[in-house]
């Protein structure tokens, strides 16, 4: 037999700590300060579950892996939620492997439109239309780019 009749699957699971690290130095769009920094995010906020099973021969997903992030606004009516809410979702899209399904929410009861934001932040549609807003891109990859020069 040979080492390659029988590949073992090896990645390594992902953590809430390493999730965290990477969406804490996102960049505040109003204010020269972190998510972290301003509260917006916490490691407390972020739970993971990787459904992925080694043993399975077919190596396929048994149930979607989640990463479900909730964020906290700085105040109950502030018109940056749902920009911070794409920074995060963006930043994740990018850093985590594909079995990953992101969900990123206000947190219960902190911000006045929490429900309607919410939607927004998980249709896949409205965020991908809202990314082919250059401007509105641009801003995002400030946000993200910004959180890197840690």
């Amino acid at each position: 037999p040979h080492a390659t009749d029988n590949p073992i699957v090896q990645r390594d699971t992902i953590t809430q700590r390493e999730v965290f690290n990477i969406i804490r130095n996102i960049q505040d769009p109003e204010h020269p300060l972190t998510l972290q920094q301003l509260n917006v995010v916490s490691c407390n906020h972020v739970d993971v579950h990787d459904n992925f099973n080694d043993n399975d021969t077919n190596s396929q997903p048994t149930k979607h892996s989640t990463i479900d992030i909730k964020f906290t606004p700085t105040i109950p009516h502030c018109s940056m939620a749902t920009l911070i809410g794409l920074c995060i979702r963006v930043k994740l899209l990018r850093s985590i492997p594909r079995r990953f399904k992101v969900i990123v929410r206000i947190n219960p009861g902190t911000h006045a439109s929490e429900l309607a934001i919410n939607r927004q932040l998980n249709d896949k549609e409205r965020v991908v239309a809202a990314l082919e807003n250059v401007h509105l891109l641009s801003v995002v990859n400030k946000c993200i780019g910004n959180g890197m020069k840690d």
